[in-house]
């Protein structure tokens, strides 16, 4: 199958994808608004594995040129540099929605689940926060600095900016899903995964969970 064919496969199947049995117009409307949403983000996931090839390949190139060829390639440090930027902000996005930014739970789990409850909701507004910030300073910057030019490519210095604000709009949006509990809505199939609630550090918790309980049973069967 080639890509214009997944093209119109993909289109023919976006009704079925949105308009889901059992949901009323009001779930059909945020699925729309998921599925739009889900759609840039594969594209932006896509385009992260296309920066980190393109990062290795110029490094490995200047490498291979300083100790070999004892030439350097005079773009590639910058280059490789304002493609780690974007990586970076895009890596934000990926880890809020996968739920694996680094958090401390030795004294959380200790509290009553209500509050484990409040907590986490506070968290979840302030990551939403954090992306607003992203998303009006990135704006800010990058229109601030698209005036000067990089010293080597000569490229506009804003363009080292210009995902701050992708990354802010896409940690807002799965930071909302946490906080209305919509993940439901995600529509997984784009990402060629099946669909579910769980963030990812929640699996690995349960797996890890089910890991510590089965250990015991498995010692005293030896001994």
């Amino acid at each position: 199958m080639n890509i214009i064919e997944k093209v119109k496969s993909f289109i023919s199947s976006a009704p079925g994808e949105i308009c889901k049995p059992g949901f009323n117009p009001a779930q059909t409307a945020v699925s729309a608004v998921t599925f739009v949403f889900d759609c840039i983000y594969r594209v932006l996931l896509e385009f992260s594995k296309l920066v980190i090839l393109v990062i290795v390949t110029i490094v490995s190139c200047e490498v291979f040129g300083r100790l070999v060829l004892h030439k350097s390639i005079m773009w590639s440090e910058e280059v490789a540099l304002l493609l780690m930027v974007w990586t970076a902000f895009i890596a934000m996005a990926i880890g809020v929605e996968k739920g694996l930014h680094i958090s401390i739970s030795l004294f959380f789990n200790r509290f009553p689940k209500i509050v484990q409850t409040i907590i986490e909701k506070i968290n979840t507004l302030a990551t939403i926060f954090f992306g607003g910030i992203l998303v009006v300073y990135g704006i800010k910057l990058a229109s601030m600095t698209m005036g000067s030019t990089l010293p080597a490519t000569q490229w506009p210095a804003g363009t080292a900016y210009c995902m701050m604000p992708v990354g802010g709009i896409f940690i807002i949006y799965f930071a909302l899903l946490d906080l209305f509990g919509a993940r439901k809505y995600r529509h997984a199939s784009i990402e060629g995964k099946e669909s579910s609630d769980k963030t990812d550090q929640q699996i690995i918790e349960e797996m890890r969970a089910s890991t510590a309980k089965d250990a015991p049973a498995n010692n005293g069967g030896e001994s």
